[in-house]
């Protein structure tokens, strides 16, 4: 037998969640608005999603420019009822332009609410990337926007006694095997690929397109490259869900991650390496 692949974890402050994937599914609805100059990217991305009735989704985010701009990057945590944290906020002057980003969708207290990870270039040239605080974030130039969501179940901020945060976390449902998207969240120190294809495999997915966002305790490559960060941002560049030889589901996920000293590194994951560190938030297409 061959030896488990070693991953590295990190300790959490709250009582282990007895569910370590959440998941809620439903017809697959797809969009491609077009996004308001000087509106904020929360509100520019909330009108078409409530017109067309989305209560939980994932949207990319490509091109376009920002001014105000405003976002945080991982940090460690000082404080012991967190494992991970965010640093400071940061207001960079002048026109950001936008590389990429994925974005959560759904509602918070009522009201919608964004998870945004991305990638953009500040005025100065230098190519950062982090968490994109979109109520504070002014579209200059709109980018090409895609949504994938779905009806009736839906991303909702709830507390998570596991990390003392309040987090996405999908409702309704339950999941059903007809349904075409499906939103997952996945909970600490699970390994993303095996949580990942477990989702598929309980729903029947033999093909699915993997969208989102999280975060990984030391991400390691497929090349071998271990970034030592145990808090991170991550968002997917590219990920599917295929059927392996043996008939299950097999994931191959390619990944950007910034670590807490703002490092950008990019690239596919290595399969059996790779704990969550807070959260995922994931919205799996059946193809």
């Amino acid at each position: 037998m061959r030896p488990e692949p070693v991953r590295a974890h990190l300790a959490q402050p709250g009582p282990l969640r007895p569910e370590r994937r959440i998941a809620a599914a439903g017809a697959l609805l797809h969009l491609s608005p077009r996004l308001e100059p000087g509106a904020t990217l929360l509100d520019t991305l909330a009108a078409p999603l409530a017109a067309a009735g989305v209560t939980g989704a994932v949207a990319h985010l490509d091109g376009g420019s920002f001014g105000p701009f405003a976002y945080v990057m991982p940090a460690l945590s000082s404080d012991p009822t967190y494992a991970a944290y965010y640093s400071e906020t940061f207001r960079p002057a002048g026109e950001t332009r936008l590389e990429r980003a994925s974005v959560t969708c759904g509602e918070r207290d009522g009201a919608p609410f964004l998870h945004v990870h991305g990638i953009w270039t500040e005025a100065d040239g230098r190519r950062r990337a982090g968490h994109l605080l979109p109520g504070e974030v002014v579209i200059r130039t709109p980018p090409r926007a895609e949504i994938w969501g779905t009806a009736g179940p839906a991303w909702r901020v709830l507390p998570d006694a596991e990390t003392n945060f309040s987090l996405f976390t999908p409702v309704a449902g339950p999941a059903s095997a007809e349904a075409a998207c499906v939103l997952l969240k996945i909970q600490p120190n699970e390994e993303l690929f095996a949580a990942v294809e477990g989702a598929c495999a309980d729903l029947g997915l033999r093909r699915a397109r993997v969208r989102g966002l999280g975060s990984i305790v030391q991400p390691a490559f497929a090349d071998g490259r271990v970034v030592p960060t145990d808090a991170s941002e991550v968002l997917i560049r590219d990920g599917l869900v295929r059927e392996g030889p043996d008939g299950r589901p097999l994931a191959e996920l390619d990944i950007a991650v910034v670590d807490v000293a703002g490092t950008i590194h990019e690239g596919a994951l290595a399969r059996g390496r790779n704990s969550v560190c807070i959260t995922f938030e994931l919205c799996l297409e059946r193809v």
